[in-house]
C-alpha cells in the first residue's frame, strides 16, 4: 500500500495549517521552511503525514535554491577531483576504477574525459549520482 493512501487528511491539514508551506520568494521564508524541514529530518519516528510535509518542504526549498542560488557548472573531471579531495582519496585509490594508472592520470589532469563506463564505476564507487561525471 502506498504512503499516500495512509495519510489522514484531517491530520495532514492541521500540519499544513501550522506550517503554511507555500512557494518561497524570500530568504526569510527559505530559512523558516528549512528550519522546519531540519526539525523533521532529525526525528526518526515521522508519521505518514509528517513525511508528506517533509517531501513538500523539500520540493519548495529545492525549487527556491535552484532559482536563486544555482550551483555553478563543474566539469566531470573537477567533480572527481573535488570528491577525491573531500574523501582523502589519492591517484592510487581510483586508478583501478578508471582502468589503469595512465587513464587516471589523464582524467585527473583534464587531458581525457571520463567515459560512460568510467562514470558508472565512479558513481558506484563514490556513492554519488552518475550525472556528476557525464
Amino acid at each position: 500500500m502506498s504512503t499516500a493512501l495512509e495519510i489522514k487528511d484531517s491530520v495532514y491539514a492541521k500540519l499544513l495549517a501550522k506550517s503554511l508551506p507555500r512557494p518561497i520568494h524570500s530568504e526569510t521564508e527559505h530559512t523558516r521552511l528549512t528550519k522546519m524541514l531540519l526539525e523533521l529530518d532529525e526525528r526518526e519516528d515521522l508519521s505518514p503525514e509528517e513525511e508528506a510535509l517533509a517531501e513538500v518542504l523539500t520540493l519548495l526549498i529545492e525549487d527556491f535554491e535552484e532559482r536563486f542560488h544555482p550551483l555553478p557548472h563543474v566539469s566531470p573531471n573537477e567533480s572527481l577531483q573535488a570528491l577525491m579531495e573531500e574523501r582523502g582519496l589519492k591517484h592510487k585509490d581510483i586508478w583501478p576504477i578508471l582502468g589503469n594508472k595512465g587513464a587516471a592520470t589523464e582524467v585527473l589532469s583534464g587531458r581525457r574525459s571520463i567515459s560512460k563506463t568510467q562514470a558508472k564505476r565512479l558513481a558506484e564507487f563514490l556513492h554519488v549520482p552518475i550525472e556528476l561525471f557525464i
